[in-house]
């Protein structure tokens, strides 16, 4: 049914016997690679050909790449190359390593040579003195680095061939335009599947030796020789350079030539930057310089580490020795009580409505807290619900409830987390300077010549937990010594205050320090003004950082006994309001209806200002405070949004917290560092079925821990002191029993995972040592191979490189001997491992010890760090969803920057209250230069509050923009009377309630 015409085109080059000689080489050397690496080398061109596709990879390189990746791709270099040969797959590890180190090293010797003798020349004055910069080692570094790949990928694919004899070059198919020929067009195909003989053409005519010794008598002494090629034998030796060197020295003489002709000429005086910097700079200048959210999981950060040092200090030596508050109340000019003007307010009592913000915990990553702050700068928000539009103008005041800045108050954290974020939103005035102290506030804007005729916006704070972290030294210092928060004119001078507001409405800012509570000052001051100025009708706004409501519940505590009192003794159903911070996070209880008295209506939590999220449906049970009983109205993000979320945990702890890995592998490796090694493994090794392996196996792990527990001293003291830790991580809320196993859990599971791991590490090396993979040969493997091959490949018959290693007394060659025994680590281990199975641990020296162990190290980290993350993420997981504790640190971990509010009330003309709440499920995490506020026209005096569009950045998407995504996820009205109208908002479940 078929023909029996040969087919000629195509078809007869893609036949299977074909394919198998694609790419074969004449000649074959150790080097040489296979199809498969030209195939993905021209591939891989093809893909780089667009230059977005460029640009999108060393972006994403750029910013996922950590400092452990360059470790661990050594680790897997050092064992890949000891692996069966790979140049089946193109792939020849050893050769491709040791040239890479050998031309490496060369290059970065004599590179310092050259800068030193170029420095000596322009100490004496005879090269410009522009030539004074010095060069970035790194700089240095990296040209070696991409000279020495570009040697290596020439000889991989053409080698170090000086001439090829006794093989005429035949050029009857060396016209490339023949390809096209009529003629030709059947067969040019299938000449060019055979890439051999073009990659032969190229090699020989493109990149073909430059000369002979003879040609350059001069450098005859100075040069490393090409190889020769034959079908047979070859008498002799070449006098041919060899190419490898040639294309070396011509990059070594580029890099010499353009660093003279820069330093030398004044170019660099007319060129300060390069090009490629001054691009970079210009672009990072179009986007906001915004932190990343803080890692709390950092095992290396020094911020954290000083957080701990200065929750120590603070809980050590001002807890109940020395107050700040106290000393704000001694340093008062006046002490009649409520006639404190530093400390009451009253510039909005004579308003007829008036709108003000609420939020709190911001300072955490720049994008969440900037999302925020671009929503409190504009002039107005306008929201569609339904049919109808609703517009909610810019507060006048802005009430910001602490934790001004994570992870402790520092002048860093104020100005790049707290401060830098809300002048991007809203700018300072033009005469404003970051540097300047307000000695005595208010300083009042020049065009006014009272508090209350300053018509901008205005912003009051109080400290959290986290400001008085250095003793509230850094909040006296940025808050009640500026007049400035952005466009936010500050008048406060205290860590607390008293603002009187239109309609007979007050709010108390209450500083409570770390001890939870308010100190007999502040107590004094309260509750005198309450006696002397807040009427019988009045209604009350209190503000605390802490929400002791839902906290006391949660621990089973009671705290806040003197804002307690104020409360329920003095204000006496007058608070229609308690707002905090704190819990990262929206929620609103109002009270039940009851027969009892009801000292506070409406419980409101929002700490949603930018700091990382915490749960909500943890705190799903709160029903009753003081004896009033309340009900959930909002919650923010729903219970349900907030347990689906805790399952990043399992997912995402690594991804999230990388910096744990560095604690977690140590951790892991001293928990098996006893059962190192395992010299009986033969029982696991020769059952016949799975089931026999995997019950050995068990055994194995078993006998371990009996091991560990009986006779190691190391181990067992990790896992003692691991198991305290975790015992004293579980949280007090659930009793000792409960805590001790829980602990014994969690240590049990980290416990079992590192012998596990332990014991596959084990395995792989016995498995490699049965098969002469490994314990082959010793150490410096690797060094003495390439010595073995360099004299074949590299001929040097002036002996070039003794008198290298004779001028730089041996450094040269053991520079070189220990970089490529950097690559020797699983030889080393499993040489080691050999003579301890058959000698004795007490054969090895202390130095051989530490090179086994080092080396056991540096695999069992890389094998054990996603373990540990897996582990401890599952961890917080149970604990968070089954548990309900480590609220804290199972959403600390995720550093979640979305669900970000704040609240917005309004003050009306019948004194009701209006409460909004305002939310941004997703914030964006890229920015650009808002067209609107570059285009308007800006006048030098006018204050950024009077411009239309007072932000800076928006959303590189503009349909991510904070202000296309804001909604409403609350919305209340309480009235002057003691019966709220609770209007509608969306309940703890995402449902609406009426």
């Amino acid at each position: 049914m078929g023909s029996d015409k040969k087919s000629v085109g195509l078809l007869d080059a893609l036949r299977m016997d074909r394919v198998r000689t694609i790419l074969t080489p004449a000649y074959p050397y150790p080097h040489e690679h296979s199809r498969h690496a030209i195939i993905a080398v021209v591939v891989g061109c093809l893909f780089f050909i667009s230059s977005d596709n460029i640009h999108t990879l060393v972006e994403k390189l750029d910013k996922n790449i950590k400092w452990w990746s360059m470790y661990i791709v050594w680790i897997l270099v050092a064992a890949v190359y000891h692996l069966p040969s790979l140049q089946s797959m193109g792939v020849d590890m050893r050769m491709n390593l040791s040239l890479f180190l050998t031309i490496c090293v060369s290059s970065i010797l004599f590179l310092v040579v050259f800068h030193i003798i170029f420095y000596g020349l322009w100490y004496i004055g005879l090269v410009s003195r522009v030539a004074g910069k010095r060069p970035d080692i790194l700089t240095i570094l990296q040209n070696c680095a991409v000279l020495s790949i570009a040697c290596c990928v020439f000889y991989s694919h053409c080698g170090n061939r000086a001439i090829l004899r006794e093989r005429p070059f035949v050029r009857k198919n060396s016209n490339w335009f023949s390809l096209f020929k009529k003629e030709e067009r059947n067969t040019w195909l299938a000449k060019f599947l055979r890439m051999n003989e073009l990659k032969d053409q190229v090699c020989s005519s493109w990149f073909a030796p430059v000369g002979s010794a003879s040609d350059y008598p001069l450098l005859s002494k100075w040069v490393i020789y090409g190889e020769l090629a034959c079908n047979g034998s070859c008498a002799g030796s070449s006098d041919e350079i060899s190419p490898i060197y040639s294309l070396w020295a011509t990059f070594i003489g580029l890099y010499i030539a353009n660093y003279i002709v820069e330093r030398s000429t004044g170019w660099a005086l007319a060129h300060p930057v390069p090009v490629k910097e001054y691009e970079k700079l210009k672009k990072k200048q179009m986007k906001p310089e915004f932190l990343d959210m803080v890692p709390w999981y950092s095992g290396t950060s020094a911020d954290l580490f000083k957080t701990v040092f200065d929750l120590l200090v603070s809980v050590t030596v001002f807890l109940g020795r020395f107050d700040m508050r106290m000393m704000q109340a001694a340093m008062s000019k006046v002490q009649d009580g409520a006639e404190q003007s530093d400390l009451l307010y009253d510039q909005f009592s004579g308003k007829d409505d008036l709108w003000f913000d609420f939020m709190a915990d911001t300072g955490d990553g720049g994008n969440s807290s900037y999302s925020v702050a671009r929503l409190l700068a504009q002039p107005s928000i306008r929201l569609t619900r339904g049919d109808s539009v609703l517009t909610l103008p810019r507060g006048n005041l802005l009430l910001i409830g602490g934790d001004l800045a994570y992870p402790n108050p520092s002048a860093f954290t104020y100005e790049k987390r707290f401060f830098r974020p809300f002048e991007y939103a809203l700018q300072p005035p033009s005469w404003y300077k970051p540097d300047q102290v307000a000695v005595n506030k208010p300083e009042i804007p020049c065009e006014v010549s009272e508090l209350k005729q300053y018509e901008g916006p205005q912003c009051f704070l109080i400290p959290g937990n986290h400001d008085w972290f250095d003793g509230l030294h850094t909040f006296m210092r940025y808050i009640c010594h500026k007049s400035w928060l952005g466009g936010w004119f500050m008048p406060q001078k205290k860590s607390y205050f008293a603002l009187q507001l239109p309609k007979r409405w007050w709010i108390f800012g209450l500083d409570l320090a770390l001890h939870g509570d308010i100190d007999v000052y502040q107590f004094k001051f309260f509750s005198e003004l309450v006696k002397q100025k807040v009427g019988d009708e009045d209604s009350v706004i209190i503000i605390t950082h802490e929400p002791s409501w839902l906290l006391d519940w949660y621990w089973n505590d009671v705290s806040g006994k003197n804002v307690s009192h104020l409360i329920s003794d003095y204000l006496k159903g007058r608070c229609k309001l308690r707002m905090a911070g704190d819990l990262h996070h929206y929620m609103r209880h109002s009270f039940v209806k009851s027969d009892g008295p009801v000292h506070v209506q409406n419980l409101i939590v929002n700490g949603c200002g930018g700091a990382f999220l915490h749960p909500t449906h943890v705190f799903s049970k709160f029903k009753k405070f003081h004896g009033v009983s309340y009900e959930c109205k909002a919650a923010y993000p729903s219970y349900e949004d907030s347990s689906r979320i805790a399952l990043g945990n399992i997912l995402k702890f690594r991804r999230k917290n990388w910096q744990f890995d560095f604690i977690g592998g140590i951790i892991y490796f001293i928990l098996v560092f006893s059962m190192f090694p395992q010299c009986k493994l033969n029982h696991i090794l020769h059952e016949d079925s799975f089931s026999g392996h995997l019950r050995s196996f068990i055994g194995t792990v078993w006998s371990n821990f009996i091991y560990m527990v009986e006779h190691s001293y190391i181990s067992l003291t990790g896992a003692m002191v691991l198991l305290i830790v975790a015992i004293t991580f579980v949280p007090s809320r659930v009793s000792r029993k409960k805590r001790a196993i829980i602990g014994v859990l969690h240590v049990s599971a980290h416990l079992a995972a590192a012998l596990i791991l332990m014991l596959l590490l084990e395995l792989g090396v016995e498995t490699c040592i049965r098969h002469k993979l490994l314990a082959t040969s010793g150490y410096h493997t690797l060094y003495q191979w390439y010595q073995s091959v360099e004299s074949e490949h590299f001929p040097d018959p002036t002996g070039l490189r003794a008198r290298m290693e004779q001028w730089t007394r041996g450094l040269y060659p053991a520079c070189i001997k220990y970089l490529m025994s950097a690559f020797d680590i699983p030889e080393v281990m499993a040489v080691t491992r050999s003579n301890i199975c058959k000698n004795g641990m007490e054969s090895l020296s202390r130095g051989g010890a530490i090179i086994y162990y080092a080396s056991v190290f540096l695999y069992f980290w890389v094998f054990s760090t996603p373990v540990v993350s897996l582990v401890f993420g599952s961890y917080l997981y149970i604990c968070i969803n089954w548990l309900h504790i480590h609220f804290d640190e199972a959403f600390s971990s995720l550093r979640i920057a979305n669900y970000k509010a704040f609240t917005r009330f309004h003050i009306d003309s019948n004194g009701d209250l209006e409460v909004f709440t305002l939310a941004v499920d997703k914030v964006p995490k890229e920015w650009k230069l808002d067209p609107d506020w570059d285009g308007e026209p800006k006048q030098p005096q006018q204050l950024s509050h009077l411009r239309k569009h007072p932000s800076k950045w928006s959303a590189a998407t503009a349909q991510q923009d904070p202000l296309h995504t804001v909604k409403i996820v609350d919305q209340f009205v309480i009235r002057k009377s003691d019966k709220p109208d609770i209007g509608t908002s969306n309940g703890p479940n995402g449902s609406v309630i009426r």
